[in-house]
């Protein structure tokens, strides 16, 4: 059988191993794994995947995936190329492309003395993940800074898709489209001095409620509501500390899973298929992933 995706060899592997590429660092290999270059390469490599009837899917950062163990069947699009990473600030607004860690705007936007984005300080991924499922915190979400984005709409085309036209939920947005391209803030101007003081401090509680850096974790569940973490019920529901093979829900956070070396990715499943019938059982409330299972 002919490669479906000969003319672009250059960018697109077969049978790529996906666990480097996740916090988890679990799962098993994509069948094809591109890393496209530029827009062009991008909307061609899509388009042939419709052709072929091949599903694809985006991986940013990869903070918020859990690839199984046997794999991907489909095109994985790594999108991390220089030509998705640019950042521009013009007076108030912040232009950042898709690929860019939020890190990275955040830290750049408060070193030019742009504030509002700080409040995001600690939580990992891309800007075009953080779009896609709204990324907050206690202290807000991105979606209110959101002056407009760029996307590739259904038929491969770049489209603006702007303000008025973009809402933002608990953990989600309204940005459908297959790809988000590059999106730009309007932040407000302020004392760089002061916005990083803040970041610091955002930065210190973030992390002592948070497992170690240096385990292999992801955050699972969406909150309930407003007033109701998903942590605080799977706390009660005695549930921190429980293992399953090498998966343990995190006796630091329990809407965190570690993986411990050995484990796999159907550990991780049981565990969180273990939370949702016990928070349900006991509280009546059903837990939603926030966490996407490949």
């Amino acid at each position: 059988m002919q490669h479906p995706f000969q003319e672009f060899r250059e960018f697109v592997a077969e049978d790529q191993p996906l666990a480097p590429l996740s916090w988890f660092r679990l799962g098993g290999p994509a069948a094809y794994f591109a890393k496209p270059r530029t827009v062009e390469d991008l909307r061609g490599l899509l388009r042939r995947a419709v052709e072929s009837e091949i599903p694809f899917k985006l991986l940013g950062g990869g903070t918020n995936v859990l690839v199984r163990d046997e794999g991907v069947a489909g095109l994985v699009v790594h999108m991390e190329s220089p030509h998705f990473s640019d950042v521009t600030i013009e007076g108030e607004r912040i232009r950042a492309g898709a690929a860019v860690p939020l890190t990275a705007l955040i830290s750049q936007a408060a070193r030019a003395g742009l504030a509002g984005l700080e409040i995001l300080t600690g939580i990992p991924g891309t800007v075009g993940g953080a779009l896609r499922g709204n990324a907050g915190s206690r202290q807000g979400a991105i979606g209110p800074f959101v002056g407009r984005a760029t996307v590739l709409d259904s038929s491969y085309e770049v489209q603006q898709r702007e303000r008025d036209d973009l809402s933002f939920g608990e953990r989600e947005s309204n940005l459908d489209e297959p790809v988000i391209l590059s999106a730009e803030f309007e932040l407000t101007p302020e004392d760089p001095e002061g916005v990083v003081r803040r970041m610091r401090r955002i930065w210190i509680v973030k992390k002592e409620n948070q497992p170690y850096g240096h385990q292999s974790a992801g955050c699972i569940f969406k909150n309930p509501s407003p007033d109701v973490s998903a942590g605080s019920l799977i706390d009660q529901a005695g549930l921190k500390g429980t293992r399953h093979g090498g998966a343990e829900i995190s006796d630091r956070h329990a809407n965190f899973i570690v993986a411990h070396p050995g484990a796999k990715s159907d550990d991780v499943l049981h565990l969180i298929d273990q939370i949702q019938q016990r928070v349900w059982q006991q509280f009546g409330y059903e837990l939603e992933l926030q966490l996407q299972v490949w």
